[in-house]
């Protein structure tokens, strides 16, 4: 770069252009994970969860025996150990699949389902196609309707 493009007045004022921005992440951010990273995870995360549930206990007791309920402070706290659980939840459910067998991750979201699922259980996209229509009960193939507007069709 020549000494008058780094002196220029727009690049003096605004420094250096922005870098690019970085290329998107799969879903889940593309990262294995595995059982004993998992099993980590989850021992930690119950040790947090367990003392969450009883830091909760000790304010509300705290909070009775001075007879003055701070409702904000028991609700932060009551949000985090809602958001532990539920990461909880989480590390035990790739636990389970990981055990059992992942059929796959969701297209639209990455959530990992299990063999048989119909559905994502975190975006409810339908990962099975259904059928349309059933056979009839005598046997015979239901005779092909044209879609409208098609020649021979309504």
């Amino acid at each position: 770069m020549s000494w008058r493009a780094r002196l220029h007045p727009r690049r003096l004022l605004h420094g250096p252009p922005p870098p690019p921005p970085p290329a998107p992440l799969p879903p889940g951010g593309g990262q294995a994970r595995g059982a004993a990273e998992l099993a980590e995870r989850r021992e930690a995360l119950a040790r947090d969860l367990v003392e969450a549930q009883f830091d909760l206990g000790g304010l509300a007791y705290e909070m009775a025996i001075r007879d003055h309920f701070r409702l904000d402070v028991l609700t932060r706290q009551a949000a985090r150990l809602q958001q532990l659980d539920a990461r909880l939840g989480e590390v035990e459910h790739l636990l389970r699949l990981d055990t059992t067998g992942a059929a796959g991750a969701c297209p639209q979201c990455g959530t990992l389902y299990a063999r048989g699922a119909l559905f994502c259980s975190q975006c409810a996209f339908q990962l099975v196609a259904t059928a349309v229509a059933a056979a009839p009960a005598n046997g015979h193939a239901p005779a092909s309707v044209p879609p409208p507007g098609a020649p021979g069709g309504g």
